[in-house]
């Protein structure tokens, strides 16, 4: 395993996990995220990428909500996480994300090479 995937593995596992509203994908817009998280969902042709930005989508999102839902990257794990990037429905864990944790998580998006999904 890389040093990103590491620092992926460790980030993912101290975001709180919460229920989404059943069909909401508020959240959902075109993201930026790190090439080792780019690397581990599916290749999307530039026709795809377009259709969804013209939309204001995630080229992953489909009728039924994030088609990757596991493997959606850290950007996407933190929304409703935080009073910073709230869920627009109130939705939330029990305990928010440790602002620790946040700045971790920012730091590590502002340091490594972004692409958009």
């Amino acid at each position: 395993m890389n040093e990103d995937a590491e620092i992926i593995a460790i980030l993912r596992e101290r975001i709180p996990t919460f229920e989404c509203v059943e069909g909401c994908h508020d959240c959902c817009g075109p993201v930026t995220t790190s090439a080792e998280e780019m690397s581990r969902l599916p290749y999307k042709t530039d026709a795809e990428h377009d259709a969804a930005l013209n939309e204001w989508n995630c080229v992953h999102l489909g009728p039924k909500g994030c088609k990757v839902y596991e493997e959606r990257p850290l950007i996407c794990r933190l929304f409703g996480t935080t009073p910073n990037m709230a869920c627009p429905n109130s939705c939330r864990p029990k305990e928010m994300i440790n602002p620790k944790v946040e700045s971790q998580i920012h730091h590590y998006i502002a340091t490594t090479r972004q692409v958009l999904v």
